[in-house]
């Protein structure tokens, strides 16, 4: 089956501030450059790891603008625009079509804990807003919210510009779910651009291995080029090469989440020099026990020289 458009190793990329908490454009377009010369498949400015709550619309196109400009098409850019009021969500999503990003990334509505129908006609309404094609976004561990794989495959029937799920369940079964139910669509014929991404970085070889498309990462901030190197081994059918870098990289799963993300990946950029070690209120830094326990982590399986 082809491969669909947003696929691969994608990284959700953090919001480098100043120290006043003043976006920092410089360090952003340097960890963007960074990421483009280890391979990444993908770029998403202003997603949730990317402290997008906190950034006025001004600053949202400013970020958008700069990882527009330096992925200078050689990869998709994917804005993050999602929202939990309908007619905001709607309005990002023209406002990145007029920005002509390659698609969006829309988490669901947070807080309101809407119904399934309240779901599909979220983003039946923010697919028909703007020709962007649209990626959904479930993460309930988040949000609160739950998109079942019966309303993932409605919206992907109805709407040809959803073009991809980030399902960070946690799951296997609930990815599994979603791959047949895709699968099945227009008479199982399917929909061979729809791209089932992992959102949770110690699944992605097992999502790989059911018939998934790749990652939108956080971890890969520090290991995109193994992450990458793991895709096309699998893709290739060197399975034990595939298995082994998962094993090199799957322990960045759970130190770079021992707290709240993107505290942690942030911290750890902040050490390898790329930015300053600051966030918007209500995230803050790390104590010093901490840090001392993120340090020793990192140090302990060779992610920190």
């Amino acid at each position: 089956m082809p491969k669909p458009r947003f696929s691969g190793v994608i990284t959700a990329l953090v919001t480098p501030f100043h120290d006043d908490g003043s976006l920092d454009l410089a360090s952003y377009r340097a960890l963007a450059r960074e990421q483009l010369a280890a391979g990444v498949d993908g770029l998403v400015p202003c997603g949730t790891t990317g402290e997008s709550v906190t950034l006025s619309q001004d600053e949202v196109q400013q970020v958008v603008k700069a990882c527009k400009d330096e992925a200078r098409g050689m990869v998709p850019v994917i804005a993050g625009a999602g929202a939990n009021d309908t007619k905001k969500a709607v309005d990002n999503q023209k406002a990145m079509h007029a920005l002509d990003v390659d698609a969006t990334l829309h988490v669901t509505p947070y807080y309101n804990k809407p119904t399934q129908e309240g779901l599909y006609r979220h983003f039946r309404a923010v697919a028909e807003a703007a020709p962007t094609p649209v990626i959904l976004y479930n993460v309930p561990g988040r949000t609160g919210v739950d998109l079942l794989p019966e309303t993932v495959a409605r919206l992907a029937g109805d709407c040809p510009t959803i073009v991809g799920l980030k399902e960070a369940t946690g799951s296997a079964a609930r990815a599994q779910d979603v791959l047949n139910r895709v699968q099945a669509l227009h008479g199982g014929k399917g929909r061979e651009d729809f791209a089932v991404l992992s959102g949770d970085d110690g699944l992605i070889l097992g999502l790989l291995a059911q018939g998934g498309h790749g990652v939108i990462s956080v971890i890969s901030h520090l290991c995109c080029r193994e992450l990458s190197q793991m895709m096309k081994a699998f893709r290739d059918g060197k399975h034990a090469e595939a298995q082994a870098l998962a094993r090199r990289v799957s322990p960045l799963a759970h130190i770079l989440f021992f707290r709240t993300s993107p505290i942690p990946v942030k911290t750890a950029l902040a050490w390898k020099g790329m930015m300053k070690k600051s966030f918007r209120l209500p995230l803050c830094p790390l104590d010093e026990a901490e840090e001392a326990q993120l340090r020793k982590m990192l140090s302990a399986e060779g992610w920190l020289s």
